[in-house]
């Protein structure tokens, strides 16, 4: 068939309005009700071209509560029978449904009543499961190539990939194809992979192979957006949206990449691009190994016995080294490697750092940065500044106040709740599966009781270093200056998550989250007190007040069920997955990044925008862990209270209470 084209001048007199009204259902000919299962035949050119026409009426080729249309109602029938449709989510649904025909070449649509009127958190789960997740599954192979090597990321016209040393299947891999594809590049990496070598290849920048299996790329699951690379920890939270969807091929081919990282790269990468081989990001490997495992029909033990050595390999080599990411006081901090400014960065994302120092030079912004990046000049000052930055990148929380210009002197809350969890879940597995001991791939035997010292040493020094009495919290502890940043962020809770923490902790710490981070749309990522703190002009930085994001929300659900607030999670997931449905109610399906909890909109005014929110006509694919955090949310949330977000019930009027915080215990 002929495919449909949406961008077809629209129909002359097909100019509509919308109101705020239910969906009305009427027959021309008598006053009964239209059945929900009564099928229209709808022409898919003609009928997108009146609906842009009538609705869309600021261009951006999606109906949302933004446009502002021209007459009272959109008519469809079938045999004598007419619907009348006065509701924004029923148009956007039903321009959503026309572009999928229009993609898959239909002239016409065949569409019910119930699929125009679907609940919208039944429609968001829908989507996620049937949809995005196979949009945003990609490989790095012949078959994957072309979309990867499209993208902006690359600069130059050479497509090009880098191949660990010591890869053999990968290096004959890409080799044979290089045959048939005279415009890739296949670049084997040196064994020593040094600061000085990436700084050296960031004009040569390409995407780093991942693993090839019986002829084929492991499939992984990107961010969405602009994000055409596997990245950590997203990863490990999109992990539990595709475990609950019964993916578990994606779900465990990530772990597998993962495994091959540790194993070729040295470590858990950042994302797999060429300048970010010198930094890791939060550990979640031994997680995921325990829920895929768990979710595994027949037990392979040889692929529980491979994780687990390979996520032993990176605790003891990435993380506790000592000069390293290992601090002398027993604690862990982030600690990424390199020289000079991040290369990924956008230009001008560091003119107010660098202004102040081209100033002491006496020379442009421009003149200075140029000379800075070639080394004909030196400033230990500036390079220092830089480590912290990219230590901030490889935390994940790109960018916050909470470690600007800081984040390689602290022992952060997050990271060794982080590094805890893995000791317990080493602790667990060898316990449950491996009795006898564990002979790791190195020839080393571990036994759990080794693991559960470990955990608790880290409890002592946690308690020792992050806990804060008076205040009732864990907080970041600067190594250097000897004290608690008292900066409050959702990080601070992650020892909820972690198990970490005592019931009589957990009893003070509670009251604190909900009063300091509960917003009307979720959790915020920090407190507003502990931004005000920084000077109004700055850029506001986007983990910060007044955005909330899907890893703290599901992390610090987990925490408060587990610790027995189950009445505390159920508001705080209501509240979030409130926000997701109403903003993709009003905004034709959008799914985005990140949210403004406070003013409950994925109209975000940060550094980075919000990736996820420029699309025509429907959305693909979401973003990656805020589908999981839906699905997570809904498995969650009991039937009433999902029945009562489909009806977009306010937050308020469900718990009782105003989402404003309480006052502070």
């Amino acid at each position: 068939m002929k495919k449909s084209n949406p961008n077809i001048n629209p129909l002359a007199g097909q100019l509509l309005k919308i109101i705020p009204a239910l969906l009305l259902c009427m027959s021309c000919s008598t006053s009964k009700f239209i059945e929900s299962q009564t099928v229209f035949d709808l022409p898919v050119e003609e009928t997108i071209n009146d609906l842009l026409a009538g609705y869309d009426t600021d261009g951006d080729k999606k109906i949302t509560k933004d446009d502002a249309p021209n007459k009272d109602y959109f008519m469809v029938s079938t045999r004598g029978d007419t619907v009348i449709i006065r509701n924004t989510y029923y148009l956007s649904n039903l321009l959503q449904e026309l572009a999928i025909a229009s993609e898959q070449a239909h002239d016409n649509l065949l569409i019910t009543l119930s699929q125009i009127q679907e609940p919208p958190a039944e429609r968001i789960s829908r989507r996620i499961r049937t949809q995005f997740w196979d949009d945003l599954t990609r490989t790095i192979d012949e078959d994957g190539l072309n979309r990867i090597m499209a993208d902006e990321k690359m600069h130059d016209i050479k497509q090009r990939i880098y191949v660990p040393y010591d890869d053999n299947v990968g290096f004959a891999y890409f080799e044979h194809l290089q045959k048939t594809r005279p415009n890739l590049e296949v670049v084997v990496l040196p064994e020593d992979i040094t600061p000085e070598y990436v700084k050296s290849i960031n004009d040569k920048p390409g995407i780093l192979s991942l693993k090839i299996e019986n002829g084929k790329g492991v499939p992984f699951v990107v961010p969405g957006g602009r994000f055409n690379e596997m990245y950590g920890w997203d990863s490990y939270f999109e992990s539990i949206g595709l475990l609950l969807d019964h993916r578990y091929d994606l779900a465990k081919g990530m772990a597998d990449n993962f495994c091959y990282q540790i194993r070729h790269y040295g470590k858990i990468l950042n994302a797999n691009r060429s300048y970010y081989l010198t930094r890791t990001q939060p550990p979640f490997l031994s997680s995921y190994i325990r829920e895929i495992y768990k979710a595994m029909q027949g037990k392979d033990k040889k692929w529980l016995s491979e994780s687990l050595s390979m996520a032993i390999k990176e605790y003891e080599e990435v993380w506790m080294q000592e000069g390293g990411r290992l601090t002398e006081n027993g604690l862990n901090r982030y600690h990424a490697e390199g020289i000079g400014i991040p290369p990924e960065t956008e230009p001008g994302h560091f003119s107010s750092i660098l202004s102040e120092f081209a100033t002491q030079y006496n020379m442009p912004v421009a003149e200075f940065e140029e000379k800075y990046k070639s080394g004909e000049i030196k400033n230990e000052e500036l390079d220092r500044y830089f480590v912290h930055d990219r230590t901030m990148r490889e935390s994940g929380h790109d960018t916050t106040w909470r470690l600007d210009n800081v984040a390689a002197d602290l022992n952060c809350v997050d990271i060794n709740a982080l590094l805890y969890k893995y000791e317990k879940d080493f602790e667990f597995l060898i316990k449950t599966y491996f009795k006898e001991g564990f002979v790791a791939e190195n020839g080393t035997t571990y036994y759990a009781e080794y693991w559960r010292k470990k955990a608790e040493k880290r409890k002592r020094l946690m308690n020792k270093y992050l806990w804060n009495e008076e205040k009732g919290c864990f907080f970041d502890y600067n190594f250097v200056t000897g004290e608690h940043t008292t900066f409050m962020s959702a990080t601070n809770f992650f020892p909820l998550w972690a198990g970490l923490c005592s019931k009589k902790q957990a009893g003070r710490m509670v009251p604190v989250l909900m009063s300091e981070l509960k917003a009307k749309g979720g959790f915020l990522a920090s407190s507003k007190e502990s931004t005000e703190r920084y000077p109004n002009e700055k850029v506001q930085r986007q983990w910060d007040y007044p955005n909330g994001w899907a890893p703290h929300q599901m992390l610090l659900w987990k925490g408060l069920m587990d610790y027995g607030y189950d009445n505390e999670a159920r508001e705080m997931i209501y509240r979030w997955l409130w926000t997701i449905t109403q903003n993709a109610v009003d905004y034709n399906g959008t799914i985005p990044e990140k949210y403004d909890v406070v003013n409950t909109t994925h109209k975000v005014y940060a550094e980075y925008g919000n990736v996820g929110t420029d699309f025509a006509y429907i959305t693909r694919s979401g973003f990656g862990w805020m589908n999981a955090s839906y699905q997570y949310g809904m498995s969650l949330l009991p039937p009433e209270f999902v029945k009562k977000l489909d009806n977009l019930e306010q937050p308020e009027n469900v718990f009782g209470v105003p989402w404003e915080p309480a006052a502070k215990p």
